[in-house]
């Protein structure tokens, strides 16, 4: 005769507990194999759901905490399950089909060897989606959904003999119901994985039941909680499952492996994952009690070796191949840029022609000066030295931290190093097609087209103030155009990926360098990154605030010796000799063309005359059609 079944309904207080509870209990009712008796689980206050609780069935009602977690709820009321029943563990998220207790039980009844039967779990917004069936881990203890986010075409049906599960919706036989209650330490992660595998060293099984599904919604969690509680669980299992002679050393290399961890992340460009990572470590680090419970539970059921669990392992290549196979639809698809197929590398090869033709008396200078060019140092040691604290060329006795631009200067004098005076050389000769090559990956971030791309570049490539710049010898304005268009294009992107938000906090400290009298003007768009972040993108906050932290590194030591000396306003004078520099009206300013006889000295080179003001609407309507 088939063993009777006691359901463990979990349910958390909130507004809309009742409303849940109440769906849960009908998805209950609606069972064709009915359950035989029931206990609640409230975690939290019992007000809102006494009366729902009240109608039901149930046997008993228990109260936890708050913030117990699934296994914590279940613990607490796996002595009220009756002695020979089976336990459905369940909670008021989960809408279980009619048939789906019918199918757990037989799938547990199969074989004398299944101790635990799995549901499929499936997406409650769209029930053709497989949320979770089936988990396994690595040789290193990795967790890995064998099934996740895609669509359920009976794929994975075959597979019944799995590792572990998701706890919810699990069914215990009623001979292991008080040795495989979850484990409460592992976070509310990796519950029903280890219970799968405190199955297999029972000389027991996990089963899935394939025609058993129920809808879930998925657990909300911030991504920081998410990974802190992923590391505590896999940190935990490491401990519990580790040799008797092998725990102490295990406990030991706790911080010396988060520290290996953060070097791994940093170079990686993993921020994210440096704080979760070291917050598990000291978790785990001070939960002792936890620990030697959870060896304690494992060591009174086993009867078996680890030799049973290894077959069900994953490898580093069959993890690489279900990688390769899984069909992640999180991961969004982009379009290729079109680099060479939309003109982009054409357009860059023809600017560098015409500024080979534009310079090419520079192609035998070993060095330039004039306007704001300063001649280097002849050694990259030397432009190092003026990069750091030491000895400044204001006076003899000037000690003082360099100027951030100092730093611009070595980087640029290092990419020549047999002669540092050369790089300007090559900067000046590269500088055209290099802004073509910013513009064009710049205007990717707005427009699609090739020749909305296409005009975009060449406009920042033919604009005014770089080919101002590069007459009257101004090197800071130079780089500044030049950096501008890829600060742009990874600023645009910080918010989404650590990558872009590096790259542009690196930009933005070296654009700021080049020009500090943008500050304020890059201190009121970084505001506006963070109000979007917070209140429209509601995530990459974190990126958004990194962006500024190498900016306010470099320039704290010279904003600091500014204020020692009463001159805090110099902090915003742009670096390089002063030179005379004409401006227009403040229309034309408004309009983009700071010197509005910049054109046409630029044209009457080329050998047409025309006056300025009848070129700035023909260069402004072409940018506003194509904007």
């Amino acid at each position: 005769m088939p063993a009777p079944v006691h359901a463990v309904l979990v349910t958390r207080s909130s507004p809309s507990a009742a409303a849940r509870i109440a769906r849960a209990l009908a998805a209950l009712d609606a069972q064709t194999r009915p359950v035989d008796s029931m206990s609640i689980v409230v975690c939290g206050d019992p007000s809102p759901v006494r009366e729902a609780v009240d109608a039901s069935s149930a046997m008993t009602a228990v109260t936890v905490s708050e913030r117990a977690t699934f296994a914590a709820a279940i613990e607490a009321a796996i002595d009220r399950v009756p002695e020979g029943s089976h336990a459905w563990l369940i909670d008021d998220g989960s809408i279980p089909e009619p048939n789906a207790l019918a199918s757990l039980t037989a799938a547990l009844e199969r074989q004398p060897s299944v101790a635990v039967a799995a549901p499929k779990l499936v997406q409650a917004a769209d029930r053709r989606r497989i949320e979770s069936f089936g988990t396994t881990m690595t040789r290193w203890g990795r967790t890995v959904d064998l099934a996740r986010s895609e669509y359920d075409q009976g794929q994975h049906d075959h597979a019944d003999d799995v590792l572990g599960a998701d706890a919810r919706g699990m069914l215990l036989s009623h001979d292991v119901v008080a040795d495989l209650v979850p484990d409460r330490a592992l976070a509310g992660i990796d519950e029903g994985l280890d219970i799968g595998v405190r199955a297999r060293l029972a000389g027991r099984r996990l089963a899935l039941a394939p025609r058993a599904r129920v809808a879930v919604w998925p657990a909300h969690r911030p991504r920081l909680a998410h990974a802190y509680a992923s590391r505590v669980a896999r940190l935990h299992r490491r401990l519990a499952y580790a040799h008797p002679a092998l725990v102490f050393f295990q406990w030991l290399l706790l911080l010396p492996l988060a520290l290996w961890a953060t070097i791994v992340a940093l170079f990686a460009k993993l921020p994210g994952r440096v704080a979760p990572e070291w917050m598990a470590a000291v978790t785990v680090l001070v939960r002792i009690p936890s620990i030697a419970r959870s060896r304690s539970r494992l060591r009174r059921f086993r009867t078996g070796s680890w030799a049973q669990v290894d077959p069900l392992r994953l490898t580093r290549a069959e993890l690489r191949a279900h990688q390769h196979a899984s069909d992640d639809t999180r991961t969004p698809v982009r379009a290729p840029l079109r680099f060479f197929s939309g003109g982009g590398a054409w357009v860059v090869l023809a600017s560098l022609v015409a500024s080979i033709g534009a310079f090419i008396a520079l192609l035998t200078w070993p060095a330039m000066s004039g306007g704001a060019l300063l001649p280097l140092r002849g050694t990259v040691a030397g432009l190092w030295s003026d990069a750091f604290y030491g000895l400044r060329p204001e006076g003899i006795d000037q000690v003082a931290p360099a100027d951030p631009f100092s730093v611009i200067v070595a980087i640029l004098g290092s990419a020549w190093p047999a002669a540092p005076s050369y790089a300007l050389v090559l900067l000046w000769l590269l500088a055209a097609p290099l802004a073509v090559l910013g513009g064009w990956f710049a205007a990717t971030r707005v427009a699609d087209g090739a020749a909305a791309r296409i005009t975009l570049a060449l406009l920042w490539g033919a604009a005014p103030p770089l080919w101002s710049a590069l007459a009257e010898g101004r090197p800071a304005a130079v780089i500044l155009h030049l950096l501008l268009p890829w600060l742009a294009y990874c600023a645009s992107a910080a918010h989404r990926a650590w990558t872009t938000a590096g790259a542009a906090s690196l930009l933005l400290a070296a654009v700021l360098a080049c020009a500090p009298s943008l500050g304020p003007a890059a201190l009121v768009l970084w505001l506006a990154a963070l109000v979007a972040a917070i209140c429209v993108w509601r995530r990459g906050i974190a990126r958004i605030v990194w962006i500024i932290v190498p900016t306010v590194a470099m320039f704290f030591p010279v904003a600091a010796a500014h204020v020692e000396r009463g001159t805090g306003w110099a902090l915003l004078a742009d670096p390089g000799v002063p030179v005379p520099f004409a401006h227009g009206d403040a229309w034309s300013i408004a309009a983009g063309f700071v010197d509005l006889s910049a054109w046409p000295r630029l044209l009457a080179d080329l050998g047409i005359t025309a006056d300025g003001a009848s070129w700035v609407p023909l260069l402004v309507v072409p940018v506003a059609v194509i904007a």
